[in-house]
């Protein structure tokens, strides 16, 4: 019985691809895409691969743009505890000791440092506790005198200078007024910063 013919058929295309078609027994032509599905293929695949670049990007990127928003912006506004309560001075006092610096929620809602001085009242400013870097909350740590960022490492000092980046500012500030039954309540500062004799960044 004569043998199936069964060739491989060679072609150079003119761009120097190589492309192989088989002839069949029954007669039937190879599928080969056509330029305007290739076309697509292509612009599916490149598309693909951006989303996938452009998603590990952007977290990288942010890295590097420090927070401008937020800060002491609002009206005045009765410091609250974690329970929702009026903060009041001698409620405060009672409970905390010379140096301490606590939170309470402050303008804007933000979580906000007041802070006992060693005379046993209330400074005058509070602290913004948002870090400026990319808003993580920054903690007091007492044993280095300084707020330490936990996320990338920003420190500030005691009254919330920036003193190491990455973070570019300093800790917001808001001012801390006394009203009636002795409520403690916080209004924007607006102006000079008497860390770095500059306007506030906040404002």
């Amino acid at each position: 019985a004569p043998s199936l013919p069964t060739t491989d058929v060679v072609a150079r295309s003119n761009s120097g691809r190589l492309t192989t078609k088989m002839a069949e027994v029954a007669g039937e032509e190879p599928f080969v895409p056509d330029m305007d599905r290739r076309k697509l293929m292509n612009n599916i695949l490149l598309g693909s691969v951006g989303l996938s670049i452009a998603g590990l990007a952007v977290p990288y990127l942010s890295f590097f743009v420090p927070r401008t928003g937020g800060g002491s912006a609002g009206g005045a506004l009765a410091a609250t505890d974690a329970l929702g309560r009026n903060v009041t001075f001698p409620g405060w006092l009672a409970t905390h000791q010379a140096g301490d610096r606590s939170l309470v929620h402050g303008l804007s809602g933000d979580p906000t440092y007041l802070i006992v001085k060693e005379d046993k009242t209330i400074e005058k400013y509070a602290v913004n506790a948002i870090c400026t870097h990319l808003g993580c909350i920054v903690p007091w740590n007492k044993a280095q005198n300084k707020f330490m960022c936990p996320c990338h490492g920003s420190q500030y000092d005691k009254t919330g200078k920036v003193v190491r980046g990455p973070a570019p500012l300093s800790l917001a500030l808001a001012h801390v007024n006394e009203e009636d039954k002795k409520v403690v309540v916080l209004t924007p500062w607006t102006e000079t910063d008497f860390r770095t004799n500059e306007d506030p960044w906040w404002k």
